[in-house]
């Protein structure tokens, strides 16, 4: 039996550790899925255990090339981005993954943003809203004044894609998708790093940059090992490649993010602070962004549902679109003087007591995050000549979601985008030279419309 020439993808998110293995028409052969126990840093917050990360990584690569069923032709990597690793100067991992969900000092920050002129200064050039550790040059930053020597010691801090990289390629590069990706360390006016990030010393702790589409080295003098790849950037990648009329991808999952490649206006201080931001594609082209946490509201609110009407934590997945309720819940009036938190929608006021079932509250909270998320979405949108959006990740299979973002864009084509794991696919295309000498297929995307206009054609 003759070995299948495939490409192998690391694709490692906050919740799922995936194995991807793509054929050369980009179809995808084999999935693993692994969850981790996660670890604690040593102020007792959770992180992911970088350790054991990086032993699945070498096992599993281990393991896949020695399958006779598949010829590794290369492999590359897509992962959350917010978080760096950092290597001493005998290339050993001495500090944890901090997870960039815990709390920033205040003090620290002020420290910081009136050194160098502000939040809404320094955030407009660095296209960062003021999100803690979040941006991830702040957690650099914090080592510097908090664990100096610890700082002294690092000798590369990788952004977590480029580390994953790192363990088979043993090359330290930085990639300009993490760089770019809310940071604080990049310049979107001049093309380069932050003042800040050579006068704090960080910039000696940063690999050099390269383009994400290039090689950081070869296996056997044979397989070519990519960069890495930031996901959110990744997950673009197969409709940039795919559509060339102007669009916006809304990717969905813990984050809901809207991503607009078309939209070059300059960000503005009220852009900035309703957590808007720039990306760098993967030809470090900016692309406007904003970000919404109602993935994490979804996964949060339906667990409270479910144990108050007493439902299986899934059962929303089988909740169809139902207009009688639509109606219904739209005649109610908001309760508690409701009014949405800053990315939180008024879902987290309501009482439960007040709907007839599951079902009717499904719709309502679906309704409540979709306001969020219509707001959150116009602010890519504004003075764009778009006319589509496409929806992939877990919302773009919800039937509920699906039906009322189309009603809230009566003007625009809504598609629910199926694309087989888009971030891992993204990390595929991107090194697409490199090892497959087969033309870009067109039909890697798969689109269901849920507009009322329906004349499209491609």
């Amino acid at each position: 039996m003759n070995s299948l020439p495939v490409i192998l993808i690391f694709d490692v998110g906050k919740t799922n550790k995936k194995i991807l293995l793509f054929d050369e028409q980009y179809k995808l052969i084999h999935e693993e899925s692994k969850q981790f126990d996660e670890t604690k840093d040593e102020d007792g917050f959770p992180c992911d255990d970088v350790q054991l990360l990086t032993k699945w990584l070498k096992d599993s690569f281990e393991r896949l090339i020695n399958d006779k069923r598949f010829d590794i032709k290369a492999v590359n990597f897509s992962g959350y981005g917010a978080s760096f690793v950092y290597l001493d100067y005998d290339h050993n991992v001495f500090l944890p993954l901090y997870n960039y969900l815990k709390p920033f000092p205040d003090s620290l920050r002020q420290q910081f943003y009136n050194k160098y002129g502000g939040e809404n200064f320094v955030s407009r050039k660095t296209a960062s809203p003021v999100l803690g550790h979040l941006n991830s040059g702040l957690q650099v930053y914090r080592l510097k004044y908090e664990k100096p020597d610890a700082f002294s010691k690092i000798k590369y801090a990788l952004h977590l894609p480029q580390y994953l990289s790192y363990i088979l390629s043993q090359n330290a590069v930085s990639d300009i998708t993490s760089v770019g990706c809310h940071t604080l360390l990049w310049d979107f006016d001049t093309k380069n790093y932050h003042q800040w990030v050579a006068e704090e010393a960080v910039l000696e702790k940063l690999a050099p940059v390269v383009n994400a589409d290039s090689i950081a080295a070869y296996i056997n003098q044979k397989i070519p090992v990519g960069t890495g790849i930031h996901d959110s950037s990744s997950a673009l990648i197969p409709y940039l490649a795919s559509f060339h009329e102007p669009f916006v991808l809304l990717s969905t999952g813990t984050w809901c993010i809207s991503l607009n490649p078309f939209n070059n206006i300059p960000l503005t201080d009220s852009e900035l602070q309703q957590d808007c931001l720039c990306y760098l594609s993967y030809k470090g082209e900016p692309v406007k962004a904003s970000r919404l946490f109602a993935g994490h509201e979804h996964e949060l609110q339906v667990k409270k549902l479910a144990s108050y009407f007493s439902k299986p934590n899934d059962y929303y997945a089988g909740v169809h679109y139902d207009l009688e309720i639509v109606n219904r819940i739209n005649d109610s009036p908001v309760t508690d003087n409701a009014e949405s938190d800053h990315g939180q929608s008024v879902f987290l006021k309501r009482d439960l007591s007040a709907f007839a079932g599951y079902e009717e509250a499904y719709h309502q909270l679906i309704t409540d995050i979709i306001q969020q998320q219509v707001k959150s979405t116009e602010l890519v949108l504004n003075g764009t000549s778009a006319k589509r959006i496409f929806v992939d990740g877990g919302f773009g299979k919800n039937n509920v979601y699906m039906h009322m973002l189309a009603e809230s864009f009566p003007g625009m084509e809504i598609y629910a985008a199926s694309v087989a794991q888009a971030s891992a696919l993204g990390a595929a295309l991107a090194i697409h030279p490199h090892w497959n000498e087969q033309p870009f297929p067109s039909d890697i995307i798969e689109l269901k419309l849920y507009s009322v206009k329906q004349n499209t054609t491609f």
